[in-house]
């Protein structure tokens, strides 16, 4: 998910509210802290978000691309656990050279058009996909937004202690040296958890939809090829290259047999651009 997606579920989010918190368990088994918002407040962030989206960027006048992007989206859907596999998915084909795509709660998913320049077929395009909705499966925009709220409660009441004395400029600069601080050794650990997480979910929910596994392994080596730099894992919210390239091709060979029992009950999807 992009930075702005997330800044757009941040800023819809109030955290003015008083936080609440409850634990539930990951699809993995990790320990989360959710509720800063129901999941109702969550859906209608995401259809706020997704609707921001469309207005401030320009959709791709390409229809057989977006045919193509929601041919895969509706063959995983449809394979979605409950209750997201309830939702109506709406997705959107952004005019964008980014390489990237998001899932937001409520079912809206948003796909940019760099993505195809690593996303050389049907299978990777569902692995981009399926690790996005595995984000919304996962809860991790709740658990973000949750983590968010008690961690600017916390920094509001240091900052509010210093500007006391220093005035609203040192008041300002706590809160951005807290937050750099908080980010380095509280949020982006578990971004990464979240990022491999993602990982899991995805292609296990691909495998269930039909889709090749190994889709998966081949796209995250064309982004590294595409990545010129290789950032630092330890500040990187995603896992290390290497690392994730090894546990894709691992979980890749046991998920075989569920897409193919999957195209025994005839879900095999054929998506592909028209005229191509």
């Amino acid at each position: 998910m992009t930075c702005k997606a997330h800044r757009w579920l941040l800023a819809a989010a109030s955290l003015g509210l008083l936080v609440a918190c409850a634990t539930t368990t990951s699809p993995t088994g990790r320990t989360q802290y959710v509720g800063a918002v129901s999941q109702l407040q969550l859906d209608q962030m995401g259809a706020q978000a997704f609707a921001e989206a469309k207005a401030t960027t320009p959709l791709s006048k390409e229809g057989r691309l977006t045919a193509y992007v929601g041919c895969v989206v509706t063959a995983i859907a449809t394979q979605l656990p409950a209750p997201w596999n309830g939702l109506h998915w709406d997705y959107a084909l952004f005019q964008n050279d980014e390489t990237n795509a998001w899932a937001l709660p409520g079912g809206k998913i948003g796909v940019y058009t760099g993505i195809f320049k690593v996303a050389k077929d049907q299978d990777q395009l569902a692995a981009v996909i399926a690790h996005e909705i595995g984000h919304v499966v996962a809860r991790h925009h709740d658990e973000r937004i949750t983590r968010q709220a008690y961690a600017q409660l916390g920094l509001g009441v240091a900052g509010a202690a210093v500007g006391s004395r220093y005035g609203e400029a040192v008041q300002q600069t706590t809160g951005q040296v807290g937050g750099a601080l908080l980010q380095g050794a509280f949020l982006l650990p578990n971004s990464r958890a979240q990022e491999s997480e993602a990982d899991v979910v995805g292609q296990e929910m691909m495998a269930k939809a039909g889709f090749n596994p190994n889709g998966a392994v081949a796209l995250w080596r064309n982004m590294g090829a595409a990545d010129g730099s290789r950032p630092l894992q330890w500040l990187s919210t995603h896992p290390d290259p290497e690392s994730r390239l090894r546990e894709l091709q691992q979980r890749a060979e046991g998920l075989t047999p569920v897409m193919q029992a999957a195209h025994t009950t005839g879900h095999q999807p054929r998506c592909q651009p028209q005229n191509q």
